[in-house]
């Protein structure tokens, strides 16, 4: 199985530059242990995918390694970070990718590509062998073109337990923030919702803008890199650096607090819900000239709660949106829920198949 591989995970023999022009040479001994597991169960590695330098952000734009096209649409961002995984598989350069996600690193991709993209609960995914943005909110997770390959990949990935539905009727779901996406995002989301025998709206919250513990996580990251390295960074990942070095411990500390009562407070939003379903992203892939710091937090709404949560997601194409270009929406489960999300978005997918028929 032709497999594509984020060049944020080390692969023995193999240049892994981490999107950065200070590696751009560099060569591990170690293979990732995730990308191991799936050469174990007969993937095979057919090249390294290009990635927001670092991975520290949406769009992949690399003013290194260049700006990773869009398949789809051409002229358009492919998202990142984990564009060039999404961007090979919407390609048919591969049948099956590895992507991270710290705050949609693999659903906005999976999203403006037409893909599919699943994040699972934190923590499932090992992460030794990549370099970290985030740790707490650093997530790695399977890439491909069906609900059913991202389920195989986890399967070598991680030991989880795969749940059987019969029926989408099985599944009690919560509907979220599609009256925050474009028109016609929104109605290829209240659609797929319908595919469920009872979908019910929620007022699930959504976090008060507060990514300073994030912020801090990557000041610690690359404290002594940037020191030493600082001209080599690209402007755009330079000036969020920046900004990351001058957060302060107590602002960090006062943000973790809020993350413990987000979670509480998300927990009791999804009572008498088995999943929830969202937007993934609020529109559909935008130009390639726009600028990552302009879009960043407004791209990032529907799919950062869910790295401060641990929570796994799947973002599935639901059809067809503003400009002919593709939408998706998120599959939400509670932690540990991983085989009842990918077994819903399985019976979603090809439901939404059928309706397209």
């Amino acid at each position: 199985m032709p497999l594509a591989v984020k060049d944020l995970f080390d692969t023995a023999g193999l240049v892994t530059t981490y999107g950065s022009a200070i590696f751009r040479d560099r060569v591990p001994e170690r293979t990732a242990t995730a990308v191991a597991r799936l050469e174990a169960a007969g993937y095979a590695n057919v090249g390294k995918t290009n990635l927001h330098e670092f991975a520290y952000g949406i769009t992949s734009q690399n003013p290194h390694f260049g700006t990773v096209p869009n398949p789809l649409a051409p002229g358009r961002l492919a998202g990142g970070s984990s564009g060039g995984s999404a961007a090979a598989l919407a390609a048919g350069l591969a049948d099956a990718a590895l992507g991270t996600d710290s705050g949609g690193s693999i659903r906005i991709p999976a999203s403006w590509c037409g893909v599919v993209g699943f994040k699972p609960t934190y923590g499932l995914v090992p992460l030794d062998g990549c370099f970290p943005l985030a740790p707490s909110f650093d997530h790695a997770g399977p890439m491909a073109r069906s609900v059913g390959e991202c389920e195989a990949m986890l399967s070598a990935l991680a030991a989880f337990e795969p749940v059987r539905l019969e029926s989408l009727e099985e599944v009690a779901l919560g509907v979220a923030w599609t009256e925050l996406a474009e028109p016609l995002v929104r109605t290829r989301v209240a659609a797929a919702s319908e595919r469920f025998s009872d979908p019910r709206p929620v007022a699930f919250p959504l976090p008060a803008w507060q990514d300073r513990l994030f912020m801090h996580e990557v000041a610690g990251v690359h404290r002594e890199l940037f020191r030493e390295h600082g001209s080599l960074y690209g402007e755009n990942v330079r000036l969020k650096v920046e900004r990351c070095l001058a957060v302060t411990d107590a602002e960090a500390e006062a943000s973790r607090r809020e993350r413990e009562l987000y979670r509480e407070r998300c927990l009791e939003a999804m009572e008498g819900f088995h999943l929830l379903l969202t937007p993934a992203t609020a529109f559909v892939a935008l130009a390639e000239g726009m600028d990552e710091l302009d879009i960043r937090e407004q791209t990032i709404r529907f799919t950062f709660p869910f790295n401060l949560l641990g929570w796994p997601v799947l973002a599935l194409p639901c059809g067809l949106a503003e400009e002919g270009l593709p939408a998706s929406v998120q599959l939400v489960g509670r932690p540990g829920a991983d085989g009842l999300v990918l077994a819903a978005g399985g019976l979603l997918e090809a439901a939404l198949e059928r309706a397209a028929r």
